[in-house]
């Protein structure tokens, strides 16, 4: 039986892995702040490790015994004056110098599509970075490229409940999503598979004006879609710099994968459609 550690457990993504590793009879270890937050996956996990990622002290002694590393570890919410390199970069870091001590014999790592082309974002930059150092570390690695998550498109459904969608540029750009369960099937086959690099997107490749009505759609609005132009989103991220460079780093960072195709290889089977429906029925039993 393999033993693997997974670091944030509790996050979007790393809840359907550790689901996905759970089934396929894998003894995971899970890396969380507090103990409550593993209350979801508590019956899924063998055992669990109190720390944060970015205070090493914490993190002693955590891959002893494992022999593989799951990292989705991220910020996007600011907190405690974080910065996208104090956790995206020196917090994987962190859990990379423990791997290494222990011998742990490989490290798993989600990125993002296009990520070394894409290292003018500040958050990007943080990724990559660590990539670098990961590949350099001399551990068998993997690196994880999903194209965007099911859960990121729900504001579209969010918007769409107010009665009007907001795109940045023309719409036309393409992408393709992947719902967190078919993500997890590919995070979960790295585990022995000899590729480095996996680029993974979901079965359907869809432009951002299609997602924008299919959101209308799915509520039953009528189809109202404003354009935004780029000059302006890129006047407002300018300016919110000023006040918050974390805000205006996440505010970059989705105007650029907003007006670029982001599309990875096909697989899966949850269709963006079938989700939106689901989030719809929940929000209204809710």
């Amino acid at each position: 039986m393999k033993k693997i550690l997974i670091a944030g457990a509790t996050g979007y993504l790393g809840k359907f892995v550790v689901r996905e590793l759970n089934n396929r009879g894998f003894f995971i270890r899970a890396l969380s702040r507090n103990p409550e937050r593993l209350d979801d996956i508590r019956e899924e996990i063998d055992e669990y490790h109190i720390g944060q990622i970015t205070r090493p002290d914490t993190l002693e002694g955590i891959c002893d015994g494992m022999d593989v590393v799951f990292s989705s570890i991220g910020i996007t919410k600011q907190k405690d004056k974080l910065t996208f390199k104090d956790v995206d970069y020196q917090g994987n870091q962190n859990l990379l110098n423990e791997a290494k001590k222990a011998g742990v014999k490989k490290f798993i790592y989600v990125s993002l599509l296009n990520g070394p082309k894409l290292c003018h974002l500040d958050i990007v930059k943080a990724h990559e970075d660590f990539v670098k150092d990961l590949k350099s570390s001399g551990i068998d690695y993997a690196v994880i490229r999903p194209t965007g998550y099911f859960s990121d498109m729900e504001e579209f459904l969010s918007m769409a409940r107010k009665g009007r969608v907001f795109l940045i540029g023309t719409g036309d750009n393409r992408v393709n999503p992947i719902h967190g369960v078919d993500l997890a099937v590919s995070c979960a086959d790295a585990v022995d598979k000899s590729k480095h690099e996996i680029n993974v997107g979901g079965p359907e490749v869809m432009t951002w004006k299609q997602i924008a009505t299919l959101a209308l759609e799915t509520l039953n609005q009528p189809i109202k879609i404003t354009r935004v132009p780029l000059w302006v989103m890129n006047f407002t991220q300018f300016a919110i710099r000023i006040f918050s460079p974390h805000k205006a780093g996440l505010l970059a960072f989705f105007i650029t994968m907003s007006t670029q195709d982001m599309v990875g290889q096909t697989t899966g089977t949850h269709t963006l459609k079938a989700h939106f429906k689901k989030w719809e029925c929940n929000y209204e039993n809710n």
